[in-house]
């Protein structure tokens, strides 16, 4: 299938909930979008949410350019030309989000753009919530993990992983306006050197050119902080290897499938949201768990999924800006529904939050979190391992009830 079949229809099925169909795909646009929606391939017995369709080559007669050629509009359609900081040709009616919608896309794409925007609004249009968090099974209660982005969801998972933990998902996790269900999407997880030397039996899956490739960064590393700041440390070669070990340090890292990680990954990768943890990174060396409520993490969450949202709102804007006959209201309001459907989910909940340094010590965050994931505490705090009388709440959340 190296060229695109017309006949070629390939099906994703988000959990029963959202159905995405590609038509005439090539065997490359299938894992790009399998890397992007995990491996839920299965064949729809319904009518598909979101359809994308593959051409060899997108017609852009007409064009006008928003921004420095990233965005453009014609009479009848918009353009995304720009994905994952590369060319692309992708035309969409954002206005169409929250019902059926159809991305035309140019084959040979890198990732299909906004489509997990589109995804997760749709799921919200279905009063399925897309969380911005980790959740696994310990010793049969199901844990999700939540935060702001790089706040440690991921590390919770991850030191987890290595006490029996099964896997549910990472990076998104669905959960239903009764918060009774809770389903991940098995993409691959992303893990960092300083991770590797928190899980060090995992470096036996380090191929022989990654594990090269990361003993040359760190020696460059090494290299130019020994290096004087006057002298040698001015000539040309130095500057240049110093403002180049940013992007060289990016490339630290590998991406596993969740199997390479766990032993075992949960039936369906669904669970039943039992506790929610919200991770706070801190200055201090302390490692904590206090009770919250769960209004508290509902309202920073939202923050957190409107953020989240705002690559996707700078497609969206230049639309209305495009079109302003098709403004999308419910794009425009979702922070309400959200708000309302994760208020609900997390009623009745345990939920905790845990403050931590970042980076930290896998084996110390699963210390104190884990006296937390199984039984009850009857609202007592946890810090550096040793239990104390829980105020019960916040700071932040006394201070919202006075």
């Amino acid at each position: 299938m190296s060229a695109i079949d017309t006949e070629n229809i390939i099906d994703f099925d988000i959990h029963g909930f959202v159905g995405v169909r590609l038509f005439n795909p090539s065997c490359k646009d299938v894992e790009t979008v399998a890397k992007q929606l995990g491996p839920l391939q299965k064949s729809l017995d319904r009518d598909p949410d979101i359809v994308i369709r593959f051409v060899s080559e997108l017609q852009t007669p007409g064009l006008h350019y928003l921004g420095p050629k990233k965005l453009g509009y014609n009479e009848d359609e918009f353009f995304i030309l720009r994905s994952s900081k590369r060319d692309a040709k992708v035309a969409v009616s954002l206005g169409q989000v929250g019902g059926r919608i159809e991305f035309v896309c140019q084959s040979g794409l890198k990732s299909v753009p906004s489509l997990l925007a589109v995804l997760n609004l749709t799921l919200l249009k279905k009063n399925v919530l897309a969380l911005h968090a980790s959740a696994f099974n310990y010793k049969g209660t199901g844990i999700v993990v939540t935060g702001w982005a790089k706040g440690g969801k991921t590390e919770a998972l991850l030191s987890f992983a290595a006490h029996g933990a099964e896997y549910v998902g990472d990076e998104w996790i669905y959960l239903t306006a009764d918060g009774q269900s809770m389903y991940g999407i098995p993409e691959n997880i992303r893990l960092w050197d300083w991770h590797l030397e928190n899980m060090p039996h995992l470096k036996k899956h380090l191929g022989f050119e990654k594990k090269a490739l990361f003993s040359c960064i760190h020696g460059l590393d090494r290299l130019q902080n020994m290096l004087p700041a006057n002298g040698i440390g001015r000539t040309m070669p130095v500057k240049f290897l110093r403002e180049a070990m940013p992007a060289l340090k990016r490339q630290l890292n590998v991406q596993w499938a969740p199997s390479v990680i766990f032993e075992r990954l949960a039936k369906g990768f669904s669970s039943t949201p039992d506790k929610v943890f919200l991770m706070l990174s801190h200055e201090s060396t302390d490692y904590t768990v206090n009770a919250v409520a769960p209004l508290e993490i509902a309202k920073r969450m939202v923050a957190s999924l409107q953020f989240e949202l705002m690559p996707f709102l700078e497609s969206y804007y230049p639309f209305k800006f495009a079109f302003p006959d098709k403004a999308n209201l419910f794009i425009e309001n979702a922070a309400e529904q959200q708000l309302a459907l994760l208020s609900k989910a997390l009623e009745g909940k345990e939920t905790y939050a845990v403050g931590h340094p970042y980076p930290l010590s896998f084996e110390k965050l699963y210390e104190v979190m884990q006296p937390f994931c199984e039984g009850q505490l009857n609202g007592k705090d946890c810090k550096n391992g040793s239990r104390e009388a829980a105020p019960g709440q916040s700071e932040l959340a006394r201070t919202e009830a006075q």
